[in-house]
């Protein structure tokens, strides 16, 4: 049981990251990392929705007719959205401002929906934390390292805080858009060249 509980959390770390694995989760993940910050409140935003749903699902498995399930699934991913909305504005107001309408639209982000359909609906309570758990770490993962290297190179800077001397002009363009696709490719290059070795 402890075995296969590891191996549920771990798998969401390397062998299933989503982003660069499972290639799930792209709308965020190119959308919010224009720094660290922003990619470490998406992550854990998203983390604590897939644990939540994870759990939810997996307790009421047995009780959720199979024709109404996805249903089913999205009102209780809403349920935890509107939980982490909240929350944010409460008390990370100028995030919740940065990452907008990222936020409502975790529920309707395929790592949590098919998380909740794939896994939690069959699968015990336990194994579904671990498999919510270990996801939402690896999301996180994805997007903070997403986010510094297109902070740290775009921008010039490490969490807000300057790491270069004055003479160091920064590639502008990779806090843009296009950026974006161009960090996240050559990330995803150097996985898959990390993987076969």
């Amino acid at each position: 049981m402890a075995k296969s509980v590891t191996q549920e959390f771990v798998k969401g770390l390397w062998n299933e990251i989503p982003p660069f694995r499972l290639v799930l989760g792209l709308c965020p993940t190119l959308a919010v990392t224009k720094s660290v910050e922003n990619g470490i409140g998406m992550g854990l935003a998203t983390t604590f929705v897939l644990v939540c749903s994870n759990i939810l699902v997996s307790m009421m498995r047995k009780v959720i007719p199979p024709k109404v399930r996805i249903a089913a699934f999205i009102i209780i991913i809403a349920t935890f959205v509107t939980v982490v909305e909240l929350v944010m504005q409460a008390f990370t107001y100028p995030l919740f401002l940065t990452l907008g309408i990222f936020i409502p639209l975790i529920v309707v982000n395929c790592i949590v929906l098919g998380r909740a359909e794939a896994f939690a609906y069959k699968n015990g309570i336990m194994a579904s934390i671990a498999d919510g758990l270990g996801m939402g770490v690896g999301f996180t993962i994805s997007l903070a390292s997403l986010g510094a290297v297109r902070e740290v190179l775009g921008s010039g800077t490490l969490l807000g805080k300057p790491i270069f001397g004055a003479g160091f002009e920064p590639f502008s363009f990779l806090v843009e858009a296009p950026g974006a696709f161009v960090a996240l490719g050559l990330m995803l290059c150097l996985m898959n060249l990390c993987g076969k070795k």
